[in-house]
């Protein structure tokens, strides 16, 4: 049975959001006031990152508590690695359903190709599947078609509709964030009778591309006024070819950012749109009597490329604007009100370890182990890591194996059949140039692959071997 007073918890996870496109995170456009009114009652990570920048692979990480590599589901469902994750793997769903919480799911689900959230235990389950059926019976029409091509349409203005455009079908109130909280507000108001703690997620699809939206929010944000991200201006001269590769399969390696910035603009529009909708459950959680004993959490899978480097989505590359995600809590009389942590947090797996400890239950062997508890009370001594680590094996156009180290100066990313990647984070926050072969970066090269190597090799690693150690012991690299 749960420990006494066990907390309810809240997880809003979106996808694709990068950690800079927020108001409380510095976005000099973007208002996200409801977002950044959890964050002024809570506690706003700065540093927090994925395990792996792919949408099923790190809700897997979420799911089962380790790293891609152990429970092997390292691709999306449409590649040539479609293999779901382990079954034979515990999850933190077990744990909260044997300890006596209602689990609830609402929205994406993205965790297993053919088992749904009720087989993993959830009491409810809505997948984001209904909502086009909603909305046909609302009499709406479907949403535009989204080509995955970009073509020239004659006039110098480019047809693209997969980077977004106006859904003028529906008001913001019949968008599918705003129906995916009309169903989560529905299961917290039935909560008010039940005496079990619940654990609730919602996993929005958005703000993942094409953001397609109605006005107000379209038009929200002028295009014209959308700065550059610091990593916009990159030649991608002394970086692996896979990089020049990914903006030339999209058809965008000669973009400018005059051609970016509508893209952006609705990228920023669906930000406001969930956060509006955000700001709906949060009431709802005033309005029942939940808040105060609910442990309410923002975040998002991974982050979005989003015309940064040129490039979009997220594919081939280890750039923080993927890697590192919102991460925003709030516990009424656990997390002081007003706080910012500078932990560096591999969020996906602690999250899954922290919720099992905060229902009391002990956590499986499997699992990485890191629980935020520590940090989020601010307990002395809870400074947490010093460096993050991160995989990715590949999607979209074949298999491609990277693995990541960053500390609060440099990232070195281990491209196992391609060029290394090494950049100084202070000096270079947009990663505009690699210094893996420049000879005064040689000591904090060799310091940062043996680092890797260390982790690789208390993780287990698979990839590991006498021909990849090389790699990083000897410098054996072209």
């Amino acid at each position: 049975m749960p420990r006494p007073h066990a907390a309810n918890i809240l997880l809003i996870m979106s996808d694709q959001h990068r950690f800079d496109c927020l108001g409380v995170n510095g976005h000099p456009l973007l208002r996200t006031p409801n977002l950044d009114r959890l964050a002024a009652a809570g506690m706003n990570f700065r540093y927090a990152f994925t395990p792996i920048p792919l949408c099923i692979p790190a809700r897997n990480c979420l799911f089962h508590g380790c790293w891609s590599f152990r429970h092997l589901a390292i691709a999306n469902w449409d590649t040539e690695a479609p293999r779901p994750a382990r079954q034979d793997l515990p999850t933190f769903i077990d744990g909260l359903r044997d300890c006596g919480y209602f689990l609830g799911h609402v929205g994406k689900w993205h965790v297993h190709p053919e088992k749904c959230g009720l087989d993993y235990g959830f009491h409810e389950y809505v997948p984001e599947a209904w909502y086009l059926r909603w909305r046909e019976a609302q009499g709406r029409p479907p949403p535009p078609e989204r080509p995955y091509t970009v073509e020239d349409d004659g006039s110098g203005r480019f047809l693209d509709q997969w980077f977004g455009g106006l859904d003028a079908g529906i008001s913001p109130q019949e968008t599918r964030p705003a129906w995916g909280a009309d169903h989560v507000i529905r299961i917290l108001e039935d909560r008010r009778g039940d005496d079990r703690p619940f654990f609730v997620q919602w996993w929005l699809t958005e703000p993942h591309l094409p953001c397609v939206l109605p006005e107000p929010y379209h038009s929200m944000v002028a295009p014209e006024a959308v700065p550059p991200w610091p990593g916009f201006p990159d030649r991608l001269e002394n970086k692996p070819y896979i990089q020049r590769q990914q903006r030339r399969t999209w058809k965008l390696d000669d973009w400018n950012w005059e051609q970016w910035q509508p893209v952006v603009a609705r990228y920023l529009g669906m930000i406001a749109l969930i956060d509006a909708q955000i700001g709906r459950v949060l009431e709802a959680l005033e309005r029942t009597g939940l808040a105060r004993d609910t442990w309410v959490i923002y975040t998002a899978d991974h982050g979005d490329m989003c015309g940064s480097h040129g490039m979009i989505d997220k594919h081939y590359i280890m750039y923080d604007d993927v890697m590192r995600a919102p991460l925003i809590m709030r516990w009424p009389g656990v997390i002081p009100a007003g706080t910012e942590s500078e932990a560096f947090v591999s969020h996906m797996l602690d999250l899954s370890a922290t919720f099992l400890d905060v229902a009391g239950v002990d956590l499986p062997e499997t699992f990485v182990r890191s629980s935020l508890l520590p940090v989020m009370r601010q307990e002395s001594g809870t400074g947490g890591r010093t460096d993050i680590f991160a995989a990715y094996h590949g999607n979209q156009f074949g298999l491609y194996t990277q693995r990541m180290v960053r500390d609060r100066r440099w990232k070195y990313v281990w491209n196992a059949t391609a060029e290394d990647e090494l950049y100084d984070m202070v000096r270079d926050p947009g990663e505009l140039n690699n210094q893996a072969g420049r000879p005064e970066a040689a000591g904090d090269l060799a310091r940062m692959r043996g680092r890797l190597l260390e982790w690789m090799e208390r993780v287990a690693d698979p990839i590991l071997n006498r021909w990849t150690r090389a790699q990083l012991l000897e410098g054996v690299k072209v």
